[in-house]
């Protein structure tokens, strides 16, 4: 059984392969191309137009929220259906690539549980790019003792509760 730092840390070293040109067998550090489903991976990297997208990963308890951000053309928004699919497939895309590298590095596998619907914010650059962020939660399977992210007081409250405590010792 993973402890909950080993997965983190086999997350994390996943997510950090998919730099970039990691794609390209001539650029990565060990020779083997690594696909994590970005525009960006399309064509050679040094000849053809660049497309700025990549992905983090941040971790809430034993939540990992997905963040997806890239350039789309304003065209591409227009069809709202079709593309909140696209950005839905490329978050799914993402989340593969997560699982197929975690189990590369560390041997397990990786349960990822897609929790609820992606959160997609588009923003206008200028008349022809816009700009593109979304995040999908997944719940992380396997990881036992630890917190939900809403049972985890605040430094206010904790220093409310304490000043609270304190104030009472004197009534005494």
């Amino acid at each position: 059984m993973a402890t909950v730092l080993d997965v983190i840390q086999g997350i994390a070293q996943a997510a950090a392969n998919a730099y970039d040109g990691s794609h390209d067998t001539r650029i990565s550090h060990d020779g083997e191309a690594r696909e994590a489903g970005l525009k960006r991976e399309d064509g050679d990297i040094n000849i053809d137009a660049r497309i700025l997208d990549g992905f983090n990963v941040q971790f809430h308890g034993s939540r990992l929220c997905l963040k997806y951000h890239g350039e789309c053309q304003l065209r591409d928004t227009h069809n709202r259906n079709k593309f909140e699919a696209d950005i839905e497939q490329q978050l799914k895309d993402i989340s593969e690539y997560l699982k197929k590298e975690y189990k590369k590095i560390t041997g397990n596998t990786l349960t990822l549980k897609k929790e609820g619907e992606p959160h997609i914010f588009v923003q206008h650059m200028n008349r022809m790019r816009t700009w593109v962020e979304a995040k999908q939660y997944f719940m992380i399977g396997g990881l036992e003792g630890v917190l939900p992210t809403a049972t985890i007081k605040s430094s206010d409250e904790r220093l409310y509760e304490a000043m609270k405590s304190w104030i009472a010792m004197g009534k005494k």
